[in-house]
C-alpha cells in the first residue's frame, strides 16, 4: 500500500520530528509513504479569520498536490478537519458566488481519501498494535477537531493501549478545550491561558510524565504553558512520536 503525507505547516515548520515518526511508524507497517512537494498551508488560519477568498488559491494547490493519491494520511485532526469538511464547504460557497465552480469538484475528490492519522491506522490498515514500546506514564488529550470535528473516539486510545511498557491514565475533564483554538488564542488570551492553565493541572494531578495529544497545535500552547510554569516532570507529546518509538530505538 502507498499513501501520501500531508505533514502540515505546523509540523513542516516547528515539529518535524512528529513528520519523521509517521513516516518510521507506517513503513514499520509495510506502508510505503509519498510526500509530494507541491503541498503546504492548508489555509486554515486564513480561513478561521474570515478570509475565505484568500484561502481557496490553498484549497486547489492542495487538491492538486495529493490528485494522484488514494490514501491522504496526515498526523493533524484539525488539518484533516480542514480538508475534509470545510473544503466542500468554501467549494460549494464559490459556486454559489459565480467563482470558482471547480473548486467544490476538487474539494469533494479530496475529502473522502483524507485520514488521521488514527483512523488511517484502525480503520484502514485494521491494526490497534503497531509494535511500539514506551516505558512511560501518559496521559490522552482530545483536541476539539479530533473529539468533535472527526469523531475520533476510541481510536487513540486502543493505539495506545496496545503500546508495550506505556500506562495509560484517564484525563479529568479530557473533552474541555485546551484554550488554543487557533486565532482563539490570539484574540484571547487570557482565557486561552486560563482553559491551558487547567489542562495541565488536570494532567498533572494524574501523575503522567507525559501529556499526549494527536494535534501539535494544541500540543504547543499546553507546552509552552509548561515550560513557563511546569511541572517539570510533565512533557507534551505527539502520539505519532510514542507509536513510533521501540525497544529498540526509545524516545528520550
Amino acid at each position: 500500500m502507498r499513501v501520501a503525507l500531508f505533514v502540515t505547516c505546523v509540523n513542516d515548520a516547528l515539529y518535524p520530528g512528529t513528520g519523521i515518526a509517521v513516516v518510521r511508524l507506517l513503513e514499520r507497517l509495510g506502508v510505503a509513504v509519498d510526500f509530494p512537494a507541491a503541498q503546504g498551508c492548508c489555509g486554515q488560519p486564513q480561513y478561521n479569520t474570515g478570509y475565505r477568498h484568500e484561502a481557496e488559491p490553498l484549497l486547489r494547490r492542495t487538491a492538486q498536490a495529493f490528485a494522484d493519491h488514494r490514501y491522504v494520511v496526515t498526523p493533524s485532526g484539525s488539518c484533516a478537519a480542514m480538508l475534509r469538511e470545510h473544503y466542500p464547504r468554501m467549494g460549494r460557497r464559490a459556486e454559489a458566488e459565480g467563482r470558482g465552480g471547480h473548486l467544490t469538484a476538487l474539494a469533494e475528490s479530496l475529502a473522502p481519501r483524507v485520514y488521521e492519522l488514527t483512523e488511517f491506522l484502525v480503520d484502514v490498515l485494521g491494526v490497534a498494535d503497531v509494535g511500539a514500546y514506551f516505558p512511560h506514564r501518559v496521559t490522552y488529550h482530545p483536541s476539539c477537531h479530533g473529539l468533535r470535528g472527526l469523531g475520533l473516539g476510541e481510536r487513540p486510545r486502543r493505539l495506545l493501549a496496545a503500546v508495550r511498557g506505556l500506562e495509560l491514565v484517564e484525563l479529568p475533564g479530557a473533552q474541555e478545550c485546551c484554550g488554543f483554538g487557533g486565532t482563539f488564542a490570539v484574540k484571547n488570551p487570557d482565557v486561552s491561558a486560563a482553559m491551558g492553565a487547567d489542562k495541565i493541572e488536570h494532567a498533572a494531578g494524574t501523575g503522567a510524565s507525559v501529556l499526549c495529544g494527536a494535534d501539535n497545535s494544541c500540543l504547543a500552547h499546553l507546552d509552552g504553558l509548561l515550560r513557563r510554569s511546569g511541572p517539570p516532570s510533565l512533557r507534551a507529546l505527539h502520539l505519532a512520536e510514542i507509536l513510533a518509538s521501540t525497544e529498540e530505538d526509545p524516545l528520550r
